[in-house]
């Protein structure tokens, strides 16, 4: 689901993830998320193009790159 909602287009944002057939970047959504801006909000004063779906799948996104982020811990000294 998310792969049909997150799109990554070089011609949109010079390929920022947005959701698909809008403009919205997925990182500006989350900027909403972060304020604690409850999701009901996000859609009626921010982006009525949006479901709460949309916004979940935002959230799942971000989540999914760190989930698959390579972490290498350096031995200190």
């Amino acid at each position: 689901m998310e792969k049909d909602r997150i799109i990554l287009d070089p011609n949109v944002h010079f390929g920022k993830p947005c959701i698909a057939g809008t403009r919205i970047k997925v990182e500006d959504v989350l900027e909403l998320v972060e304020e604690g801006i409850p999701f009901t909000e996000i859609v009626d004063k921010y982006y009525k193009d949006l479901s709460i779906d949309d916004i979940k799948i935002c959230v799942r996104y971000a989540l999914n790159i760190i989930t698959s982020e390579e972490i290498h811990i350096r031995e200190a000294g």
